[in-house]
């Protein structure tokens, strides 16, 4: 546990599931950690989903059994001036984000670090709708953050030294690997995984094989721990719409255009695990 930053404030926005995610994996690690979403409700279901998740955390050995960082819930950007570090999480679409890194930069102190969780809108690209570009880095965790240690982190072109020294900082205490790429849609990690997904989700849609078949060839055949659609019900099915929305707009590559599958599974309500039903039923078979 890094002790510095145990008497420091990690600030998130947005308690969606990542948002939830990476506050299991701060006050897992004696981080205090102010939650913050413009919806109650949302915020009350992300307090019990932490609680639920550092259990199981720690029961798996992924978190250090010990102190628990306080977390705090709030409303109100005013709340975070006196974050030490602000981690964004909100819905990936540029206007969202942009939105939240607006009244971000507004609450806290210049110089401080600010955190896009992004999966695939260029850095740069939200950097420039804040006041201070500098202080903005991308780090794209992964989900469940508090089961996988790499972290994507993305240097945006005109973020600063002092940023990335304090990321790396904040990283050390949450005991994350930084894995460090360019900037650009998707960055690594999304740039070839969603273009895997919406192609898995096409052979289905085509009748070529089922969501468990196709999943068997990846887990079986090439011994990945999961196969595409099975990683898909995992991030959400509204998550991977969304990312192929972003990355077939600033690429203009159909590739990711996302199949009529992909988009009647979002519109249905069936968006994965979350929900219980997306190509799997959890708990049952495929779909």
């Amino acid at each position: 546990m890094n002790g510095a930053w145990t008497s420091r404030k990690l600030a998130i926005v947005g308690a969606g599931v990542m948002g939830a995610g990476i506050a299991t994996l701060a006050v897992g690690h004696g981080v205090p950690v102010l939650l913050l979403d413009i919806h109650e409700e949302r915020l009350r279901r992300a307090r019990d989903a932490v609680r639920r998740e550092l259990g199981f955390a720690r029961l798996m050995g992924k978190l250090p059994k010990g102190a628990t960082g306080h977390l705090t819930l709030s409303t109100s950007y005013d709340d975070l001036r006196d974050a030490d570090a602000v981690i964004e999480a909100v819905t990936e679409t540029t206007d969202a984000k942009a939105k939240a890194l607006a009244e971000i930069c507004a609450a806290v102190a210049p110089g401080t670090l600010i955190t896009s969780n992004t999966s695939a809108i260029p850095v740069d690209e939200l950097a420039g709708r804040t006041t201070r570009p500098q202080d903005v880095v991308g780090t794209h965790f992964m989900n469940p953050p508090y089961l996988i240690r790499a972290v994507e982190v993305v240097r945006g072109p005109r973020t600063g030294d002092a940023a990335m020294a304090a990321l790396r900082s904040l990283l050390a205490a949450l005991d994350r690997e930084e894995v460090l790429v360019g900037d650009g849609p998707g960055f690594v990690s999304n740039r070839i995984l969603m273009r895997v997904i919406n192609d898995a989700a096409r052979l289905v849609e085509e009748g070529r094989a089922s969501a468990e078949a196709v999943d068997q060839v990846f887990t079986g055949c090439f011994g990945h721990p999961t196969g595409p659609l099975a990683t898909a019900d995992l991030i959400g099915l509204d998550n991977v719409v969304d990312t192929l929305r972003v990355l077939h707009d600033r690429t203009q590559d159909d590739g990711y255009l996302a199949c009529d599958l992909l988009v009647e599974k979002v519109r249905s309500g069936d968006h994965g695990r979350k929900t219980g039903k997306g190509f799997h039923i959890y708990g049952g078979t495929s779909a």
